[in-house]
C-alpha cells in the first residue's frame, strides 16, 4: 500500500508551521530549498518551493499582486479574498495539512502561509526541464507524426488529449513510492473499456509498496504484472501518442509514468507485440505485405538457427536436392558452441554499441564485422554458414517491433537451440510442443496470449494476419469486452 504519512495540522501558531516547514524541508541544509519571508497587507507570509520548479516570472507577479494589497482589503474572509481575488492564478488550492503542503513543495508547486488563516494556500506555478517531443528513435515511419512522448507526464497525457477529444477520456492520478511519491496516471475512454480491467490495474497500483520507482514505468510492469521467470512482454511500451490513441480506442488502458517517455499499454496479446505504425501508413494491400514480411522474419529469428542446426546435424532427414543446407566443413569447434560464442558475441556487440558514443559507433560496427568476423571464419573458430544463419536471424530479430518481445525471442531461440543439440529430432519436437504449450499456459490480466488463434476467432484473425482497410476494421477486439464493440 502506498505510504501516507500522518496528518499535521496547522497551528494557530504561524511562526511553529513555518519552522515545521524549514525543518522538514531541509531549508537550512538543501541549497534549493527556499524560503521567502514576506509582509504584505499587515501579515507574515512566508513561501516555500525549490529552485528549479518554480517559475519565477508568474511568483513575481504574484508577489507585485500581493504588495498592493491593503489590510481592509482582506476582511472578512482573507483566504477567500486572497484565492478568489489577488492571486489570480488557473492551479490554486488550499489545505490544512502541513505534511500535505511538504508533499506538494517537494513535486514542485509553491505553498504560501499566511499569519492567521487555518488554511495555506498551494500555487502550482511550476515548470520541469524536459526536452522536446522528439520522434522516437525505436517506432519511426516514414509518413507520419513525429511528436513523441517525454519525461514529463503533464506534457504526454497533453499529447494523448490531442488526438483524443472524447469527454469520457479518463486520465487518474496516482502518487506511488513511500519517499519517490512518483506521479502515475491510468488513461481510458469510460464508454468503451472493461470497468474490471480498469479497477484490477487500480488495485494493482494501489497495493505498490516499494521507496521508489528508480526504473519507473518497468518498476510498475514488474509490480502489476509478476510472472518474474516469463520472458514475454504482458504489457506493451509505446512512445508513440497516435499509437497510444489507437489502443486507447479499441478499449486498452494506459499508464504513465512520470520520468519515463514510454506509456504502459494493457492488457495486450502476442501479436500486439507485432504492430508497428508503418503498415498503417501505407496502403492495404502494401502494409499487408509489410505484415507478412514481418511475420517471415520474426520466424526466421525464432527457428531458423535450431531447424538449420537439426538439419545439418542429420543428413537424412535431407532430400538429395538440398544437401547443400549442410555445412562442408564442421570446423575446430562444434556446431552448437560456435552459436553459443556467436549469439553472446552479437550481444557483447549490442551493448557496446549502446554504451559506444554516436560519433564512434559506425567504427565498431566495421571493426566487429570486418576485422573479428572475417579473421574468425579464416582461423576455423566459425564456418561460413553459421555467420549467414546468425545473420539472417540477427535481421529477423532488428525486425522485430518490439525490443522486449525480441529479446524474448532470443532467449526462446537459445532454447529450442539447446534441447535440440542435447536431444536431436526428438528435442526438437519436444521443445516445438513445450513452446506452444507455454504460450498457451499463461494470460496478460484475463486475455490469453495467443489470443485470437488461441482460443480461435477467425474474424480477429483478419486484423492480425491482414492489414485490414479502415472503412473494414469496424468493431473493437472482442476480447477486451468492450462496453460498445460496433465503432
Amino acid at each position: 500500500m502506498t505510504y501516507l504519512p500522518k496528518k499535521q495540522p496547522l497551528s494557530p501558531n504561524y511562526e511553529e508551521n513555518v519552522e515545521y516547514l524549514k525543518k522538514e524541508l531541509g531549508v537550512d541544509i538543501s541549497f534549493d530549498c527556499l524560503h521567502l519571508d514576506l509582509e504584505y497587507a499587515g501579515r507574515k507570509m512566508a513561501i516555500f518551493l525549490i529552485d528549479g520548479f518554480g517559475k519565477d516570472d508568474i511568483l513575481h507577479y504574484l508577489m507585485n499582486l500581493l504588495a498592493d494589497i491593503e489590510p481592509c482589503q482582506l476582511d472578512p474572509d482573507p483566504l477567500m479574498k486572497l484565492m478568489k481575488t489577488y492571486i489570480p492564478y488557473v492551479e490554486i488550492s488550499k489545505s490544512d495539512d502541513l505534511n500535505q503542503g511538504i508533499d506538494w513543495v517537494l513535486a514542485g508547486p509553491t505553498i504560501l502561509l499566511v499569519e492567521g488563516l487555518t488554511e495555506f494556500i498551494q500555487i502550482d506555478a511550476r515548470t520541469y526541464p524536459v526536452r522536446g517531443p522528439e520522434e522516437p528513435d525505436v517506432e519511426r515511419v516514414v509518413r507520419g507524426a513525429r511528436d513523441g512522448f517525454v519525461e514529463t507526464i503533464i506534457f504526454n497525457t497533453a499529447l494523448t488529449r490531442r488526438r483524443v477529444r472524447d469527454r469520457s477520456l479518463r486520465m487518474e492520478y496516482f502518487s506511488i513510492g513511500r519517499r519517490s511519491k512518483t506521479d502515475v496516471c491510468i488513461s481510458y475512454i469510460e464508454d468503451i473499456v472493461d470497468i474490471h480491467i480498469v479497477d484490477r490495474i487500480k488495485e494493482s497500483l494501489k497495493k505498490i509498496d516499494t521507496d521508489g520507482l528508480p526504473m519507473g514505468e518497468k518498476t510498475v510492469e514488474e509490480f502489476i504484472c509478476g510472472r518474474h521467470l516469463n520472458p514475454y512482454p504482458l504489457v506493451r511500451y509505446t512512445e508513440r501518442p497516435d499509437t497510444a490513441a489507437v489502443h486507447l480506442f479499441e478499449g486498452h488502458v494506459l499508464i504513465y509514468v512520470d520520468g519515463s517517455p514510454s506509456v504502459l499499454i494493457t492488457p495486450t496479446t502476442f501479436w500486439h507485440h507485432l504492430q508497428h505504425a508503418e503498415e498503417y501508413r501505407q496502403k492495404p494491400i502494401v502494409g499487408s505485405y509489410l505484415k507478412f514480411v514481418r511475420f517471415f522474419a520474426v520466424w526466421l529469428s525464432i527457428f531458423l538457427l535450431p531447424l538449420w542446426y537439426l538439419m545439418s546435424t542429420h543428413h537424412e532427414l535431407l532430400l538429395d536436392r538440398l544437401s547443400f543446407i549442410g555445412p562442408e566443413k564442421v570446423g575446430n569447434i562444434p556446431l552448437f558452441l560456435q552459436f553459443i560464442f556467436i549469439e553472446v558475441g552479437m550481444d557483447m556487440l549490442r551493448m557496446a554499441t549502446i554504451h559506444t558514443p554516436t560519433s564512434v559507433s559506425t567504427g565498431l560496427g566495421l571493426v566487429s564485422a570486418i576485422v573479428i568476423g572475417q579473421v574468425a571464419v579464416e582461423v576455423g573458430l566459425f564456418v561460413n554458414e553459421v555467420v549467414l544463419y546468425i545473420a539472417i536471424a540477427a535481421i529477423g530479430t532488428f525486425a522485430t517491433p518490439t525490443y522486449e518481445l525480441s529479446l524474448a525471442n532470443r532467449m526462446l531461440r537459445l532454447s529450442l537451440l539447446t534441447i535440440t543439440a542435447l536431444f536431436g529430432v526428438p528435442g526438437y519436437v519436444i521443445g516445438l510442443t513445450l513452446t506452444v504449450l507455454f504460450f498457451v499456459s499463461f494470460k496478460s490480466f484475463h486475455i490469453p496470449y495467443l489470443w485470437p488463434f488461441i482460443p480461435f476467432n477467425p474474424k480477429a484473425i483478419r486484423d492480425v494476419i491482414f492489414r485490414i482497410p479502415m472503412p473494414l476494421k469496424n468493431r473493437r477486439p472482442i476480447v477486451l469486452h468492450p462496453r460498445d464493440p460496433d465503432r
